[in-house]
């Protein structure tokens, strides 16, 4: 045989053998990225440099102006159900946590993740990822619903929603707060600080996986910047003094940053002071000085944050990693009002709560003004369904995989992450795992929306926490807030603070979305606030 002829013979019949599966493919499959959600605690809409705030915040908005931000991102108003929605791709109630991890008779409202559900890191590790948490857990207080339990290889955290960044301190009577290693409960030493404790496990994990040439999944869940307000002396320095001009003032300056940095459109008008809020100026300087101590606290917690943020991020790099990693960032609710007051605390968390922030000893929240300042331009706060409870800052940065430089005002969700995740990882979405049926996914993948491709998004988003609703479709959002129950009616488009209910001239559009309200609210299993048993209640 002729060489040329001879080596067309080879050359086709490599190439059926490949095409069988018998040889190599010359050009092997794409390496699967490595994907880290990063999840922030109780942080307004504005309370990062590129979403308007005056907290430090350089390498997430590097991260935005390399990478994407959306701005019309929605949570579940609430930690442990925006949690639930986050890791599961499902609506809170579907996946067992339609509340808090309170206990309750309805399988809806268990206070834990269910069995009909999977999380990203049980479905992940289907697809060879190595899949790693750090941080709060909040989602299921036993040791059998604990993450390595839902699909962790390693875990260190905070098992449960709120505790001292310094040390393992219960803030309720018969309290008994958990941080752990794994599967064993863990007691911090000196100089612990629970924000770098998190960055560095996670570091840790990632650094003694490298050796596997497996890709992983990273959930860093921060707690901060939730109460107690707790910060290094360092980060603290920063800012004491810059927030004497008062909350008025700052959420003006706010509202100019946002419009000045395309985060909210030209329609969007600054919400009022909220009516729980004095005038800065009836305050004495006393008080002032406090507030600005509070506030200079809170930012420094964000900062912290963001340092560790980079420091992750310089990990990446010197692993060689991170031209091949998505990282989203996002807030788990809007800013919180709550105090650290009256009844439900101990006596020695009430009597840290009288001292300055800035003592590591001291036990205090920034309550209404601060959220105020926080949700700017919003209304309302964590726990309410209105733009100020729901509305998250999200940032989706990816070399070659997220198209840089560009902000999307498409409506997204917290269910979206799991399908986003999957289609990263080339993984499908089981319909059964050990040996339970799993619920389909609510998610869509916005995959297409970090590429900078057309992405329909969908037809609605829904919300639904402790009585109160909301569902949002297109330009328009039905809202309530419970005990009322009644419909308000908004035009996000022209009113995105919420300030101009058109419920009364809109009654056909009023009953359209409440039908769909009430036929989401039975399929995902919610059930009317008033009608669930008592917490803890069997």
């Amino acid at each position: 045989m002729r060489p040329e002829k001879f080596l067309l013979v080879a050359t086709l019949l490599v190439a059926g053998l490949s095409s069988l599966g018998l040889v190599p493919a010359s050009h092997p499959a794409p390496k699967k990225p490595n994907i880290i959600i990063i999840l922030a605690d109780d942080m307004g809409y504005s309370d990062i440099g590129c979403f308007g705030s005056d907290a430090r915040t350089p390498n997430l908005d590097a991260m935005a102006a390399g990478g994407l931000k959306m701005t019309n991102f929605y949570n579940a108003s609430r930690c442990c159900p925006s949690r639930a929605s986050l890791l599961t791709g499902l609506y809170q109630h579907q996946a067992g946590v339609g509340d808090m991890v309170n206990t309750r008779t309805q399988p809806a409202y268990q206070g834990y993740l269910n069995k009909n559900c999977v999380t990203i890191a049980e479905a992940l590790k289907t697809g060879g990822y190595n899949t790693f948490m750090a941080g709060k857990w909040h989602v299921g207080q036993a040791p059998e619903h604990w993450p390595v339990k839902r699909g962790f290889d390693h875990y260190f955290g905070l098992i449960d929603g709120a505790n001292s960044y310094f040390e393992n301190r219960p803030y309720r009577p018969n309290q008994k707060l958990t941080i752990a290693l794994d599967d064993k409960p863990y007691t911090p030493g000196p100089g612990y600080y629970s924000t770098d404790a998190y960055t560095d496990h996670a570091i840790e994990f990632i650094d003694q996986s490298k050796s596997t040439g497996k890709p992983f999944f990273l959930y860093l869940a921060y707690q901060a910047p939730h109460w107690p307000l707790h910060a290094l002396p360092e980060d603290i320095a920063k800012y004491k003094g810059k927030f004497m001009a008062g909350w008025d003032k700052l959420r003006e300056q706010r509202f100019e940053r946002l419009q000045k940095l395309g985060v909210i459109n030209k329609n969007t008008k600054l919400s009022p002071r909220d009516e729980r809020v004095p005038a800065w100026e009836s305050l004495s300087q006393e008080e002032k000085v406090r507030w600005d101590e509070k506030m200079a606290v809170y930012c420094a917690m964000i900062d912290r944050m963001d340092q560790n943020i980079g420091k992750l991020r310089q990990k990446l790099k010197d692993l060689g990693q991170d031209q091949n990693t998505v990282i989203m960032f996002l807030s788990d609710n809007g800013g919180s009002s709550e105090a650290i007051k009256g009844t439900g605390f101990l006596p020695e968390i009430i009597e840290a709560n009288k001292k300055p922030s800035s003592d590591p000893s001291s036990f205090t929240a920034y309550e209404f003004p601060g959220a105020n300042v926080s949700n700017a331009p919003f209304r309302f706060f964590k726990h309410w369904t209105y733009e100020g409870g729901t509305a998250t800052p999200f940032i989706a940065y990816g070399p070659g995989i997220v198209k840089p430089g560009r902000t999307d005002a498409t409506p997204g969700h917290l269910v979206d992450l799991m399908a986003t995740c999957l289609d990263l990882a080339q993984v499908a979405y089981p319909k059964t795992y050990n040996a339970n049926q799993i619920k389909p996914t609510e998610g869509i993948s916005m995959v297409p929306v970090f590429k900078g491709q057309p992405w329909k998004g969908h037809n609605a988003l829904f919300f639904e926490h402790e009585g109160n609703r909301a569902v949002r479709q297109g330009k328009w959002k039905l809202v309530s807030e419970f005990p009322a129950n009644k419909w308000q009616l908004y035009d996000l488009e022209a009113d995105r603070s919420e300030l101009h209910d058109l419920s009364a001239g809109n009654p056909q559009k009023v009953q359209e979305l409440t039908v769909m309200y009430d036929k989401w609210a039975t399929h995902a299993e919610v059930i009317p606030f008033e009608q669930l048993s008592k917490a803890g209640e069997f």
